[in-house]
């Protein structure tokens, strides 16, 4: 049912010590910042042949980017997105399987224009799942 990996986000501390990072050490292709407000955060991408990394900076006092980063100061892998041909098929399936949907369970457009759903970490072996519509 998944289909391929769309990104791994990374929670950052410092955005434009980051994008620095990824540009300058590791050579990357680095999007513009984009603030995300219905999602609390502002996101970078860097474009790799068969994928891409999200940098994840806190935009406002209620991200929860920020609570991520209260408990690692120094960021860190936040969650992996997995693209999915029709969302809401996926996330009945999940659901009737036993997984839990974060927040009301209706998807809500993500950083691409498209809809995603994040699911609970618990029911993924520690990791949280983002599901975006292919």
């Amino acid at each position: 049912m998944i289909g391929r990996l769309n990104h791994v986000a990374i929670a950052v501390p410092d955005l434009d010590a980051a994008i620095r990072t990824y540009k300058n050490v590791l050579g990357g292709t680095v999007s513009d910042k984009m603030d995300e407000p219905d999602h609390g955060v502002t996101v970078v991408f860097v474009e790799l042949p068969n994928t891409k990394i999200e940098l994840l900076h806190p935009l406002g006092d209620k991200s929860p980017i920020q609570a991520f980063l209260d408990k690692n100061p120094s960021g860190g892998m936040h969650h992996v997105c997995y693209e999915v041909d029709d969302i809401m098929v996926a996330r009945d399936r999940m659901v009737d399987e036993g997984a839990r949907v974060l927040g009301d369970g209706e998807p809500r457009i993500g950083a691409h224009g498209k809809p995603v759903l994040f699911l609970h970490p618990k029911d993924f072996c520690g990791t949280l799942v983002e599901l975006e519509q292919a």
